[in-house]
């Protein structure tokens, strides 16, 4: 761990500079608004270590792989959103002397990210080798109203001196990726030009021949009055800049504000995204930073409005939840279906930006009950849409008759990642698809999505079930060989218990789904059996035989689900029992001790407790938590949190809480030393999850909203808010009560442990808890 931030109810702050901090820092206090993202590096030049990143969502490179790709079913390529041209420098020198960081002495330093407002501040004091002091002030936003533009306003005070202030901005082209297979740079550049007070550059993405272009503009404020002088204009290759000089005396401020537009061709012609990217930046200069910030302030307060969790009396739990929901707000909106959720958002390279399961299994939730069902809906239609690609890669591997396997890692639809004992055992993905659209048709009873769009992807997904799994003669009962559970630390093993559960599942909620549609639109009905050449009596019935005769591994013993066959076989050694200082075990052990020990990096049997809880009684859930707890790691940022729903669930509220810290700071106090590679964006859904559906617990059944709610000894009360079919509540949890106020929406019924209560619109419940 490294506490090195302020605890605070809606900052992060970060006060001193520590250099070994700051590639970390770049990654907590990134910025993003949906269409594009931004690490936290700074303005001005920065000669120590730094790992500039900004991204534009959507815009990717298929970076062939070292590995693997001469072998049949390989992925030739790992797709990655590619850091883009870098738009926010601006090169300071204090009398001729560039100001850097790393050079300087530096006092006063403070980084804070308003995560209220969605801005980014920065000020410190900074004194050169010549004696000269200034002060700097910093703040940035990527509107999330503007969603193609960023500003920026940065002030320099001269402390000490009389002299010369002068201001480079720039945008930088020659840019490359840190994570590069082969060191190459991904743009060519189509054209440059600068001009006084403006400048642009258009670059080209090799291969896929995406275009983005960046536009900037600025003005100087001195002392709050206009000035201006006369630019060097520099236009390079990759390159072009205004040098601004102004003279100051002791005392003098100068403010520079930079305008900047960033448009993509996902949503611009070609030929007119330089023509097109000079009017938003025009339009966003003539607005005004004062203008531009307000709006977006304020769009900030609606989305807080809904999504925002208030914890009392615990600040490190209120500054996490707080810090986790304002990352998933700002990477993903929900307004393009061509996006997805990248694990690590817009914070770092780290796994290529591309769309894992974590979207279905963690984000889908969250989205849910924070937005508008659209949102969700446009996720599960990004899957729809690459269901035939889905198919392909099925049949790369060796499987017919339209059996569909969603890539575990993607950008189009086509597999891209190239460690096989992820490609092609960790297919229990799969589940977590067909699974996000049951969740989806739950919380919001839209069930015309069956035939629209769902039904066609749960065949496909039942139909690899049904092709994957094989009868064992030994054993009398159909089985499945060489998986990858959620657990990635057993790789090709046989029976994994979670994966053997969820694709029963899967065929047979397909089969529910078919009788739905049948049901409420024969002509549909008719037309997907058609479409997909769907022989129902006979594709069906092999699903029942599977879902009679599957093996599910059990110790016979304890009771207790096995991981997989030949758990047992292991030394059955605790998490406990580690040292500290080796851990995470994967940063310090070799990949066969790991896989001969009985540590599981993530909830595997657990996870799948947690999806069909209402398949088993409380003795198994607790059974099988007590269990697998004990030996697990937690090293995957997924984990935590589905252990602390479920120790919520049995009643384990201090292994709840402590999960929940660990799952909501994860990144803040980097538990897993990994933060300077970016965030864990996708996990930090479950971390609402933890509160909402641990604490709270929040369930749908039956169609009705029910909660069992619990709270942490250290709070003094929280709440939440949900939307469900058409109502907004607000839940209000404290030791002495329970409180729900409905605040939108008709007259509603919901269940609050066990008994049901009826609240009608525009008014509230209040019951001892």
């Amino acid at each position: 761990m490294n506490e090195y931030l302020k605890h605070d109810e809606w900052c992060i702050i970060e006060e001193g500079f520590t250099p070994e901090n700051h590639r970390s820092s770049e990654s907590i206090f990134s910025l993003g608004n949906g269409n594009m993202g931004q690490r936290a590096m700074f303005e001005e030049q920065y000669s120590g270590e730094t790992l500039q990143g900004t991204y534009i969502a959507g815009v990717y490179y298929p970076d062939k792989t070292r590995v693997g790709w001469w072998k049949n079913g390989y992925p030739e390529y790992f797709a990655k959103v590619l850091n883009a041209p870098n738009w926010i420098g601006i090169d300071v020198k204090i009398n001729g002397e560039m100001l850097d960081l790393a050079k300087c002495e530096v006092s006063e330093f403070i980084r804070t990210l308003n995560m209220k407002e969605g801005v980014l501040e920065r000020s410190f004091v900074a004194t050169m080798s010549n004696g000269n002091k200034v002060k700097i002030e910093a703040k940035r936003f990527l509107s999330i109203v503007t969603s193609e533009v960023g500003v920026i306003r940065y002030s320099v005070t001269a402390l000490n001196f009389d002299g010369k202030i002068s201001f480079n901005s720039y945008i930088d082209a020659d840019v490359k990726n840190e994570d590069s297979n082969y060191d190459e740079k991904f743009w060519d550049i189509l054209n440059t030009k600068s001009m006084t007070g403006e400048a642009y550059i258009t670059a080209r993405t090799k291969k896929l021949d995406f275009h983005v272009c960046m536009n900037m503009r600025y003005k100087v404020l001195k002392n709050g009055q206009d000035v201006t002088a006369t630019a060097d204009i520099i236009e390079k290759e990759k390159y072009v800049a205004n040098t601004v000089e102004f003279s100051v005396e002791q005392g003098d401020e100068l403010s520079f504000y930079k305008y900047v537009s960033v448009l993509s061709s996902l949503n611009h012609n070609k030929t007119e995204i330089s023509g097109n990217a000079a009017k938003v930046s025009a339009a966003a200069f003539e607005k005004g930073y004062g203008a531009l910030l307000e709006e977006h302030v304020a769009a900030w307060a609606e989305k807080w409005t809904i999504s925002d969790i208030v914890i009392e009396g615990d600040v490190a739990a209120q500054q996490a939840i707080r810090f986790n929901i304002f990352q998933l707000n700002q990477t993903y909106t929900g307004e393009d279906e061509r996006l997805n959720i990248g694990p690590k958002g817009f914070t770092g390279e780290k796994y290529g930006g591309s769309t894992y399961w974590d979207t279905e299994a963690y984000c889908v939730p969250f989205y849910l009950s924070t937005s508008r069902p659209e949102v969700t809906r446009n996720l599960l239609i990004y899957r729809h849409k690459q269901l035939q690609k889905a198919i392909e890669n099925a049949e790369k591997l060796g499987f017919t008759n339209g059996a569909a396997l969603y890539p575990m890692v993607t950008m189009n639809g086509e597999e891209c990642h190239n460690e096989w004992e992820i490609t092609f055992e960790e297919i229990h993905r799969n589940g977590a698809i067909a699974f996000a659209i049951y969740n989806y048709i739950r919380h919001t009873d839209d069930k015309a999505y069956l035939a629209e769009y769902g039904l066609d992807v749960l065949v496909g997904i039942s139909r690899f079930w049904s092709q994957r799994i094989t009868y064992s003669e030994a054993k009398k009962k159909y089985v499945m060989l060489g998986v990858t559970g959620p657990n990635e630390y057993e790789n090709n093993v046989n029976n994994n218990w979670y994966t053997n559960t969820i694709a029963c599942w899967c065929m047979s909620y397909t089969q529910e789904a078919f009788k739905h549609v049948k049901e409420s639109n024969p002509a549909r009905y008719e037309e997907i059996i058609k479409n997909l050449n769907f022989d129902f009596e006979t594709e069906t019935a092999r699903w029942n035989d599977i879902l009679e005769n599957m093996h599910f591994p059990v110790d016979e013993e304890t009771g207790v689900f096995m991981q997989q066959d030949g758990f047992m076989d292991k030394e059955q050694l605790m998490a406990s029992d580690l040292d500290p200082q080796f851990r995470p075990i994967n940063q310090f052990w070799s990949w066969d001790r790991i896989l001969r020990s009985c540590f599981i990096k993530q909830a595997d049997v657990l996870q799948g407790v947690y999806l069909f809880e209402e398949n088993y009684d409380m003795e198994t859930i607790k059974k099988n938590y007590n269990f697998y707890e004990p030996r697990t790691l937690h090293e995957s940022s997924l984990s935590p949190c589905i252990h602390s729903i479920l120790a919520s669930k049995i009643g384990d509220i201090d292994s709840a809480y402590e999960m929940y810290l660990r799952t909501s700071r994860l990144d803040l106090d980097d538990y897993n030393r990994e933060a300077h590679e970016g965030l864990h964006i996708t996990s930090m859904a479950g971390t609402w999850m933890s509160i909402v559906e641990g604490f709270g617990g929040m369930r749908v059944v039956n169609g009705q909203l029910s909660l069992k709610p619990l709270i942490p000894e250290k709070w003094q009360s929280y709440s939440f808010k949900v939307l469900f079919r058409g109502n907004l509540l607000n839940i209000y949890v404290s030791a002495e009560e329970v409180g729900v106020i409905n605040e939108e929406g008709d007259d509603i019924s919901i269940f609050i442990k066990d008994d049901e209560y009826k609240i009608e619109k525009s008014s509230s419940l209040v019951i001892e808890n």
